[in-house]
């Protein structure tokens, strides 16, 4: 059982990465300071740098762990789709969650330019999408799909760019159709049937 010591210590912690998450979207990843994400954390300045190496690690982590909290829910997704039809169609569902502009979407904006100047963060982000992508992949192979990589990566960043296109106020339309029908002939260029029935 731990102390009571390393339980405050979590819970500081915790409150800090509940800051930088609340704070990234409000005032763009640049802006955020040590001494405004402490003081939205309801600590000192100093410990910030007692819990965690620099700012920049704290956002790190922060921005890592929503995402991985974004993928999980988006897979999980995969286990309710039956057919490949029904998995682009959960995936839009998905995406109709995030309008563009809320926190996550504009946390995950903030979070892909960062990366460009980052390479830890660039690198926990792709590993994120890779296990996605793989997941997804094995469903559309599971489904008959050919190229079920190249499908899983087009799709995947078609989700990235309708969120973007949302916080811009553009409305795609019919994006269900396109993507069943790159699905769909993916899966006639392979000639097979699916392996197994999805759970």
């Amino acid at each position: 059982m731990s102390s009571p010591a390393a339980q405050r210590g979590r819970e500081v912690r915790r409150r800090l990465l509940t800051a930088a998450v609340e704070l990234i979207p409000e005032r763009g990843w640049t802006a955020v300071s040590t001494r405004n994400l402490a003081e939205h954390a309801g600590v000192t300045p100093s410990v910030v740098h007692y819990h965690f190496p620099s700012l920049q690690a704290l956002l790190r982590e922060a921005v890592t762990e929503a995402l991985n909290r974004a993928a999980a829910e988006l897979e999980a997704m995969f286990d309710t789709a039956g057919t490949a039809d029904g998995l682009v169609e959960a995936l839009l569902a998905g995406v109709d969650s995030f309008t563009g502009q809320e926190s996550t979407s504009l946390l995950l904006v903030e979070a892909y330019l960062a990366a460009t100047r980052d390479d830890s963060l660039r690198e926990a982000i792709e590993s994120t999408l890779s296990d996605t992508r793989t997941r997804l992949a094995h469903r559309l192979a599971d489904s008959g799909v050919s190229d079920a990589e190249s499908t899983a990566t087009v799709l995947l960043a078609t989700l990235d760019g309708l969120v973007l296109y949302q916080g811009l106020g553009v409305a795609p339309g019919g994006p269900a159709t396109v993507l069943k029908r790159l699905v769909a002939d993916s899966g006639k260029r392979s000639g097979s049937e699916p392996k197994n029935a999805w759970r």
